[in-house]
């Protein structure tokens, strides 16, 4: 494996473990020519199926696209990288699930959406607002008065949402 840091081809594995979701093997690297340590990851690698663009086009499965795609809907909000990786891999895991040789990528997007959705509302929000390209303020509107809905019961039930100024 080539370093990150020197191009040095050359390593040697420090430590070898199991993964916390037992899907990949976390190896912990030290580069013989810098001496350097960096961490790599080892995947089985799954035969996933196309996907199918609304314009029709298809294109190779691409598990970076949908992590940015989280990453950039999650920024600056409270949620971790292991919470975003596992919004990715229960998408992976749907994905191979299908048994399919082609996915559309709104089905993709519905995915993503959902496991956001039960995430954290503005993540979900962010991404369906591009994933969803709503088309005026109404549609986003609606969206987020259903959203306000689904969540009432648990504000009411916390005795949150009956002083909405914060004040005591």
């Amino acid at each position: 494996m080539r370093c990150p840091f020197c191009g040095h081809i050359e390593d040697k594995v420090v430590d070898s473990r199991q993964s916390k979701d037992a899907m990949s093997i976390r190896r912990r690297r030290e580069c013989l020519g810098c001496g350097r340590r960096f961490t790599s990851y080892e995947r089985l690698e799954e035969l996933f199926p196309q996907i199918v663009k609304k314009d029709g086009t298809r294109e190779d499965f691409d598990r970076a696209k949908i992590a940015d795609g989280v990453r950039i809907a999650c920024k600056k909000l409270p949620i971790s990288r292991e919470e975003i990786d596992d919004v990715v891999n229960e998408v992976e895991r749907s994905l191979l699930e299908q048994n399919a040789r082609e996915v559309s990528s709104e089905w993709i997007g519905a995915t993503v959406s959902a496991q956001l959705r039960q995430l954290d509302p503005v993540a979900y929000l962010r991404f369906a607002s591009v994933y969803r390209a709503f088309g005026d303020i109404q549609e986003f509107l609606k969206e987020l008065k259903e959203l306000e809905e689904a969540s009432e019961p648990t504000h009411e039930a916390s005795g949150e949402g009956e002083n909405p100024t914060g004040e005591v």
